[in-house]
This record gives structure tokens, C-alpha cells and sequence, in this order.
């Protein structure tokens, strides 16, 4: 027979510190796990249904980067040869010294890297560049 008047009382408490315990270790994964998974996002960017950009001013100076990153310039008309990304920064970095309101439009091809556009905006940056736009296609027109 139990003895039921020894004095011990069943312990009703509940222990929640392995429980908050597991709730941190799993707060902590999530905080380092959470922006991989964001960078690993692979997106189909739409075109552009901005109107295009008319502004009267100098002409923009075009760099341009193919799908095997290959860097291209305009200038002197020396747009059909690919020129070294450390090239085209010197090269822009005096056209910028000559005429610093100038702006720099990027042209990127669909499939390039996206890495390769950063670097080129880089090395544009420290040429001196202060205005770097980026150029799309504009959406198909719709009826006629």
C-alpha cells in the first residue's frame, strides 16, 4: 500500500528552460540561414516600362558588357573591339576629367553574369563616374 501521508506533494511546475533553450539554439539558426536564402533567389527581372529618359545635356558616354563579358566602349568609335575592364576605366576616368557632367549608360546584356555589371559599375565608380544609369529595352508597344 502507498502512504499517501508522508508529506510529498506531486510537483505540478512545468520546466520551461529546455524548452527556451531549443527556441534559441533555432532563433540563432534562422538569423544565419535567413539571408542565404535570399541571396540564393533565382528571378526572371521584367523589362523596363519606364518611358525612356529625354534630357537635353552632354552626350552619355555607352559601356557595354556582352553575355561572355566582354567590356565594349564608344568612344572614337572603337565600340567593336572588347577592351580590358581595367582599360575602359582609364579610358572613362579621362573622358570624365574632360567633361565631369557627363553620364555613363551601362548596357548589360540579358545573359551576362550579374557579377560582371558590378564590377564594371566598380571600376566606373572609382573612374570618377558620379552618374551611372542603366539601360533596358522598353516593353513591346501594345495595339498600333
Amino acid at each position: 500500500m502507498m502512504d499517501s501521508g508522508s508529506g510529498r506533494r506531486l510537483a505540478s511546475d512545468m520546466n520551461i528552460i529546455p524548452f527556451l533553450d531549443v527556441m534559441m539554439v533555432l532563433l540563432v539558426v534562422f538569423m544565419m540561414a535567413g539571408p542565404g536564402f535570399i541571396q540564393g533567389l533565382s528571378v526572371n527581372l521584367p523589362k523596363a516600362s519606364a518611358p525612356p529618359v529625354k534630357e537635353a545635356g552632354p552626350e552619355p558616354l555607352v559601356v557595354s558588357v556582352d553575355a561572355d563579358e566582354l567590356y565594349y566602349i564608344n568612344v572614337g568609335g572603337e565600340d567593336e573591339r572588347p577592351i580590358p575592364l581595367g582599360e575602359i576605366g582609364d579610358r572613362v576616368a579621362k573622358v570624365v576629367a574632360r567633361n565631369p557632367g557627363r553620364p555613363v549608360l551601362v548596357r548589360g546584356d540579358q545573359e551576362v553574369v550579374y557579377g560582371a555589371v558590378i564590377r564594371l559599375m566598380g571600376t566606373l565608380s572609382a573612374a570618377g563616374v558620379e552618374d551611372v544609369r542603366l539601360v533596358t529595352d522598353p516593353p513591346p508597344r501594345q495595339g498600333g
